[in-house]
This record gives structure tokens, sequence and C-alpha cells, in this order.
């Protein structure tokens, strides 16, 4: 049996399995798809196939189904990720492209994972730790009081109400603005706050308090990582199509689904790569009849957090990294713009 037939006859089956939720037979393989051999030569390639684990009978007299390693194979040899239509394309542009801030981009984004694949969708906030600054404002609300706001590269913003020891003129606010700018636009939020703590030796004697005030809300706000487990899910609902083949993954993902570190080791390390993590080969074994297929995000091709889709084994594994990988660019293109 050739690589090339070997590779052809498992695609097949994959498909027809994916399509059909039934065991394929080799009469339907000859039937469907154009191998360009007999039905007797199909059955000796099916049954060479079974010999190497990638396919399996579920029981007697039935066609055959892929194993976590046939589907494994599968992805690893897929030539091309299967380009989304131009109407998904359009979809994903123009609902992602009207969000207003980062929480609208991250639901937008579950939502849109959830219907383009008809899975469970899982989309990370982007991890703080790896941020950096892209703005801070000082906005007088009183003469002793300030509004101060962070701008990460993220699109995240925080916000802090700050009482101040003594009062400070517009002049002295449109300083200190410049100084904390000056600081800490660009960086990474742990060279940030190192950076952020020297500031109050710079200023006047009589405004070190208040400075120093303002500077130890704005580190506070950078080492606040309460946002790096926070996850949104969408399309649970999805799981309720699979019926009775899935109900053994029902209950351990619905309540994987309540577990934020859970969702959080599914999806994994951040990486700019779609990843495809097949069955047994994810880190939580209740969940061993399932796969994720997910991908980073993050502005200027940094991979700050993930996003992915989780659903049973047998599932359209290219349209799926398609539409991961689609909806990864799109987000970090905005988080980019912004």
């Amino acid at each position: 049996m050739s690589e090339d037939r070997k590779l052809a006859v498992l695609r097949a089956i994959v498909e027809d399995y994916v399509a059909t939720q039934e065991p394929v037979g080799s009469k339907a393989l000859v039937d469907r798809h154009q191998l360009g051999v007999s039905p007797a030569t199909v059955r000796n390639d099916m049954a060479a196939l079974e010999e190497e684990g990638l396919i399996a009978q579920p029981h007697t007299s039935a066609g055959r189904i892929p194993t976590d390693k046939g589907y494994r194979l599968f992805v690893d040899r897929l030539s091309q990720v299967k380009p989304l239509s131009a109407a998904e394309r359009r979809a994903i542009a123009t609902l992602l492209e009207g969000a207003i801030d980062l929480d609208d981009v991250v639901q937008r984004s579950v939502r849109l994972l959830a219907q383009l694949t008809r899975q469970v969708a899982i989309v990370q906030y982007p991890v703080l730790s790896r941020s950096s600054v892209r703005h801070v404002e000082v906005v007088p609300l009183t003469a002793a009081r300030v509004l101060l706001v962070l701008i990460l590269s993220t699109g995240r913003v925080e916000q802090r109400v700050v009482e101040l020891p003594a009062s400070l003129d517009d002049e002295q606010v449109a300083d200190l603005r410049t100084r904390l700018n000056r600081a800490v636009v660009g960086e990474r939020l742990a060279d940030a706050a190192a950076t952020l703590v020297l500031l109050p030796d710079e200023v006047d004697p009589d405004h070190r308090p208040s400075v120093s005030l303002l500077v130890a809300s704005l580190v506070e706000a950078m080492s606040d990582h309460r946002a790096d487990e926070r996850v949104v899910v969408g399309g649970t609902a999805n799981l309720a199509r699979f019926g009775d083949s899935f109900d053994v993954a029902i209950r351990p993902m619905l309540e994987a689904l309540e577990e934020h570190v859970v969702l959080l080791k599914l999806l994994g390390e951040a990486s700019s790569a779609v990843t495809v993590r097949i069955g047994h080969e994810g880190p939580v074994q209740e969940l061993a009849s399932t796969s994720v297929v997910s991908a980073g995000y993050g502005p200027s091709d940094q991979a700050l957090a993930s996003l992915g889709i989780v659903g049973p084994t047998r599932m359209d594994y290219p349209g799926s990294m398609a539409a991961v990988r689609a909806v990864a660019r799109y987000v970090s293109r905005i988080l980019d713009e912004g």
C-alpha cells in the first residue's frame, strides 16, 4: 500500500465519518470517492490502516471509524487549511470591526467562532503581564483628585481615581502626564513598573507625595493579574447536536466549562500557529473524547492570549482550523490598529 493511497483512503474515511457520523464501509468509499482502485483493494487498504491503528471497527460487521492516531495523521498531512468562503470572511470582518472595546471584541469573537464551527468556543482575555503600555492619561477631576487612565497594547483600559495630599494646577498635571508617558510608553509592564518607582525622585520635593501616590496607583493597575485567568465561553448549545454518540463527553465537558483553569489548560500556551490537540493528547483525561483547535492572538505578532474551539474528535478539522486562524488574525489586527 503506497503512502499516497493510504492517506487518500484515510482522508476519505475521515471526511465520510465526520459528514455522516456513521462507520464507513469499503463500498461507500468506492461509491463516493474517486480512489482509482477496486473495492477489494480498498478492503485490503482498510485492513492495513486498521493494523497500523489508524482506523478501528466499533463492532463486528460495522464499517470503520478513525482513531485518535488516524485523526492526528490526517491533520498533520493536511496540505493546506481549507480557505474560508467570501461570505465567512465578510461576516468576520463586519462583526469584529464593529467592536467598540476589548470586552466587545472578546464577546463577538466567541459568538463568531461558535457560529462558524458549530462547536464550543473559548476566548482568553489578553494576559496582562505580556502587555505593553500604549498611553497614560491624567485627568483632573478637582484640584486634589485625578483620574488615572492606563491604556495597554491589548486594548485593555485600567482606571483609578486618586485622592492627592496637595493640589496640582493644570501645568503641573501636564508636566506629570508628559513624564509618565516618557517613562513607560512602549515598555512591557514589568519594565514600566520598575521605571515608575524612580519617578518621584525626579520631581520637586513638594510634589513627591502626590507623585508617589499616582505612581503607586499606576503600578497597582499594572500588576492586577485577575484578568489573566478570564475566559469567555460561547456555543454550549452546540453540544446538544451530538446526541447519543457524545453523551459520555457532554457531562465532563459541561463541568469543564465551569472551570476557567481547566479551559486555560485546554487552550494551552499562546502560539501564533494553529494548534490541534486530539483526544488523549489533551491535558484533561476526562475530555479524552474531545479535540481542541486553538491559536494565539495579540498586536504586532505577539501571542498575548489564546482562542479556540473544543468539540468531539469527529470534527471538521480543516474548517475549524481555518475559522480559528482567521478569527485570531482579525482580532490581532484590531488590537494592532487600536
